[in-house]
């Protein structure tokens, strides 16, 4: 819990002697409490009261990095239950599991098509974040050989699976720059593994299979020196997996109970493919950090990354396109011009309907703040004004010739001022996307 300015004052060394900048150390502790400043300003407080205060200040779930440059994930860091209290910072991590017993060349090709995933959704592209290498030879010379090729041939982020801590030793030695994840410790090999994962500074993922078990597990390796910690309470039910995943986030934010202040990894292990999307879903919205997939079918991952992206995009900050004027076709002087705002769901919602009706347009997409259009005109941020300034800022007269412009039937009530404001022809268009092919085929002339 988050110490106020007073509490920080305590552990200070109170001589006021301004090498922080602040004139007091009751001044500097109050820009600590406001995040106006950092521990590092202050030369001369202890080593004990500086980790009290890093321990105060930590996050109730504990944000944890893996990965490296560009392939980096970022779990955790968490501080709310729903979204619409505030928002959910980092998406769940969505990793596909590879089995240290298939042969060179099948392993080399599900790594490639591991890499060669990809999805593009409103306007974002969306690949797989994490390979998950799985002992299950149980030979560490196999699963050494399976991790060169997988770093030989992706850069993406890593979870080690094994419960042998001398190979997962050596697995470290190989990858330390990935920062992988460990999995697993539990209660057999704990004290081995905090070691290696401490040597490595990589994070240690402890499994159990109840949340009695896996608190005592964070407790010890805690007490062992492990620092960055991922729990996975193993599924078994979706039911069962859905009320510890609960029970953790609500005992870390409501109770900030230490030992399950971690973000949770949960291997989906059931074989129906439906079946598998429908615990993905649910596991991205109630909490998980990481899901490991057996699967690298299109139609299970599209729909589970769909979900992500839904429940991760922030609504008070939604996905946007580039406000301009954009080309379908081959235009020419005397094409329709469209007008649209840019709110992302609605751009990809029009301009393939635009495509389909085999006609060269524009379309003219106005900053609204990311807002559709009846929700933007409610808000005034897609006015008459406002469409008319993006007209003259496009130089709309120099494209076409006809001065005419179409705007969507949501908000025919715009066309008037519109014609005053701008001396064009406004022409109203259909109410739903999909009927431009029709509008452009049978009215516009």
């Amino acid at each position: 819990m988050a110490l106020s300015g007073l509490d920080i004052y305590k552990l200070l060394p109170k001589t006021n002697c301004k090498k922080c900048g602040s004139p007091t150390c009751l001044a500097f502790a109050m820009k600590l409490a406001m995040k106006k400043a950092t521990l590092s300003e202050c030369p001369d407080i202890t080593t004990e009261a500086k980790k009290a205060l890093e321990e105060s200040s930590r996050p109730p779930i504990a944000l944890i990095k893996s990965g490296s440059a560009d392939n980096a994930v970022k779990i955790g860091g968490e501080t709310v239950l729903f979204r619409h209290e505030k928002t959910f910072y980092h998406q769940t991590a969505i990793a596909i599991s590879v089995d240290d017993t298939l042969s060179d060349t099948a392993l080399l090709a599900r790594i490639k098509e591991i890499e060669n995933i990809s999805f593009e959704r409103v306007g974002q592209h969306i690949a797989i974040d994490m390979i998950a290498l799985v002992n299950k030879s149980s030979s560490g010379e196999k699963f050494l050989s399976a991790l060169d090729k997988i770093l030989a041939n992706s850069k993406k982020a890593i979870i080690l699976v094994s419960l042998d801590s001398k190979t997962m030793e050596s697995a470290l030695k190989k990858c330390q720059d990935r920062k992988p994840v460990v999995h697993a410790a539990d209660s057999k090999n704990l004290k081995d593994m905090c070691a290696a994962a401490k040597v490595y500074k990589a994070p240690l993922a402890l499994k159990a299979k109840n949340l009695e078990e896996l608190d005592k597990l964070s407790q010890e390796a805690g007490s062992l020196g492990a620092e960055e910690i991922v729990l996975d309470p193993e599924f078994e039910t979706l039911h069962k997996s859905l009320n510890d995943l609960t029970q953790i986030r609500r005992l870390s934010l409501k109770r900030n109970y230490r030992p399950f202040g971690f973000p949770v990894i949960i291997f989906i292990k059931n074989t129906d493919k439906y079946q598998a999307v429908i615990d993905s879903c649910t596991f991205i919205a109630k909490y998980a950090g990481i899901i490991v997939l057996d699967s690298i079918e299109e139609d299970v991952l599209l729909p589970i990354i769909a979900m992500r992206q839904n429940i991760y995009t922030d609504p008070q900050k939604p996905v946007t396109v580039e406000p301009k004027l954009y080309k379908f076709g081959s235009p020419d002087k005397n094409s329709p011009i469209m007008v649209t705002t840019n709110f992302s769901l609605t751009f990809y919602t029009v301009a393939p309907e635009i495509e389909a009706s085999g006609h060269s347009a524009y379309l003219l997409v106005t900053d609204s703040e990311g807002m559709s259009v009846l929700t933007a005109w409610a808000a005034e941020k897609f006015t008459p004004e406002i469409i008319s300034d993006t007209m003259k800022k496009i130089e709309l007269e120099s494209v076409v010739s006809h001065k005419k412009i179409i705007i969507p039937g949501y908000v025919a009530v715009l066309s008037g001022k519109l014609e005053d404001v701008s001396g064009w022809q406004v022409l109203v268009g259909p109410k739903e996307a999909s009927g431009i092919p029709k509008y452009l085929k049978e009215v516009w002339k």
